[in-house]
């Protein structure tokens, strides 16, 4: 929701607010709290567009920012994606990069008196973001990262999605069906025969994708619909009400119960 209630949250990908709106937004809450999706540059098959983790982060949390009083961000748009490194168009990087370019935003956050942020990660690879939100709550800093594989697990069975966290590893039921629903515009033909699996993927950090498959793809994205897309979004925007109570909770933050 927008502080004045008059314009959305956002427009595409980017924040619509003006800082007459994060101002009247930041006067209605005991605690601001601000989300970052965080997304990646990187192959996602023949059909999905390179920006496809940046535009899944971006729609959880339009959809988070449409229903919970927060301050949303601008995308972070590169990430670590070196496993993707084979494909044409894939721009990483380092780990320790994204690590500043984190801690500084929530640093900047929290001069202009919002103190939690919420990192919603859109890329598996991104595996530096736990350590930011570990070391950060371990400072007595607020800091949360968004989906955790359990809110994805659960928002995959209430949207219907058949494929398993593990078979759907990328270019998937699952993103395919947020793109098909998100925004249909940048998904072209070509999922519908795509499918590809390789459930045992062990030596994954060491040889990068290009050893399990060939057309960048690893799940089974002719199964994907508009319909589970919008499910899973309903289900992950439901599945946030406990992190936001969390971290608004005036006593230092505790793992909330049900």
């Amino acid at each position: 929701m927008s502080g004045s209630g008059a314009r959305p949250a956002a427009y595409g990908v980017m924040p619509a607010d003006t800082t007459e709106d994060v101002r009247a937004r930041g006067a209605g809450v005991s605690r601001q709290v601000a989300v970052l999706p965080v997304g990646s540059y990187e192959q996602h098959g023949p059909y999905l567009p390179l920006a496809t983790d940046t535009l899944v982060a971006c729609a959880v949390a339009r959809e988070i920012a449409a229903a919970y009083p927060v301050h949303l961000l601008p995308p972070v748009t590169l990430a670590c994606s070196h496993e993707h490194a084979a494909w044409p168009g894939t721009v990483s990087i380092s780990s320790v990069t994204l690590h500043a370019v984190v801690r500084d935003i929530a640093d900047s956050l929290r001069r202009s008196g919002v103190e939690s942020l919420v990192v919603v990660n859109g890329h598996g690879g991104n595996y530096v973001l736990g350590n930011v939100v570990q070391e950060a709550s371990a400072r007595g800093e607020r800091m949360a990262l968004y989906p955790a594989a359990e809110d994805w697990e659960e928002a995959r069975k209430r949207a219907g999605v058949e494929t398993s966290l593990l078979t759907d590893m990328h270019a998937g039921e699952i993103e395919a069906s947020l793109l098909l629903h998100a925004h249909p515009e940048f998904l072209r033909p070509g999922h519908e025969s795509a499918d590809f699996t390789a459930d045992d993927r062990r030596h994954l950090l060491t040889t990068g994708m290009s050893a399990y498959t060939e057309s960048g793809v690893i799940g089974r994205p002719s199964l994907a619909s508009a319909e589970k897309g919008k499910g899973l979004l309903a289900a992950l925007v439901e599945n946030f009400e406990p992190y936001f109570r969390l971290l608004t909770s005036p006593e230092a933050p505790t793992a909330p119960r049900g």
